[in-house]
């Protein structure tokens, strides 16, 4: 079944288009120092990850097949989306990873110990990075496809997503949110190895998260 839905909600285009995001992002959004890389990439997979999945639950509609969606159990439904939602997330990441790999390949970026900054651990800023954008994926995914299937309109996801980039991914909303932004990673003292106060952005996305995904099955119901 995760096969079928993979081929599904991943049609060669929407690969084509993801691979050629990640290779161009690399190779034109330049950076000095390897610890700008999460802060580089974490924004940009953000905006990939809402508009790569806004039609997860909108599928069957674009392609007219929404009355015969309608027919399968609301269990199987939920399950459909949510594998093809894990499928998708799983891509992204992939791509996120390949993506830091690419930034050091492609730029050589100096390391933390060229920047004076010997405190620092290459490997486990990378496993940050990791943990970060898994959060960051999840919730701007599952927030895409919550909004297109709530309005039943793939482009309503991608716009309400995107106002909401905006309005985050900038000085305005470092400003504002503080460490409760959705982006605290990429605004954090990044030469400050031990302060984590940008967990509580991350904790907030993923309260966010827990939240959609339980309000997820009524929406598929009612609007599905």
């Amino acid at each position: 079944m995760i096969k079928t839905e993979g081929k599904i909600c991943i049609p060669p285009y929407k690969m084509a288009y993801a691979v050629c995001f990640v290779v161009v992002l690399c190779m034109v959004r330049g950076i000095v120092y390897s610890y700008e890389i999460g802060i580089s990439l974490d924004p940009a997979m953000a905006l990939l990850a809402f508009v790569f999945c806004a039609d997860t639950g909108t599928r069957e509609m674009s392609s007219g097949r929404s009355e015969i969606w309608r027919l399968f159990p609301l269990k199987n439904r939920i399950r459909a989306l949510a594998e093809r939602m894990m499928v998708q997330e799983m891509v992204l990441f992939g791509l996120s990873a390949a993506g830091y790999g690419l930034y050091i390949v492609i730029q050589r970026p100096q390391s933390y110990a060229e920047a004076g900054l010997y405190m620092h651990s290459e490997f486990r800023m990378f496993l940050v990075f990791l943990a970060d954008i898994a959060v960051t994926l999840w919730f701007w995914g599952i927030l895409s496809d919550f909004l297109a299937c709530l309005f039943r309109n793939m482009w309503a996801g991608i716009a309400g997503c995107a106002v909401l980039w905006i309005a985050t991914n900038s000085t305005f909303g470092n400003r504002y949110f503080g460490m409760w932004n959705l982006f605290s990673y990429v605004f954090r003292d990044a030469e400050n190895s031990a302060d984590f106060r940008w967990l509580y952005g991350k904790s907030l996305c993923l309260g966010i998260c827990v939240a959609l995904s339980l309000c997820m099955p009524e929406i598929i119901k009612k609007r599905g």
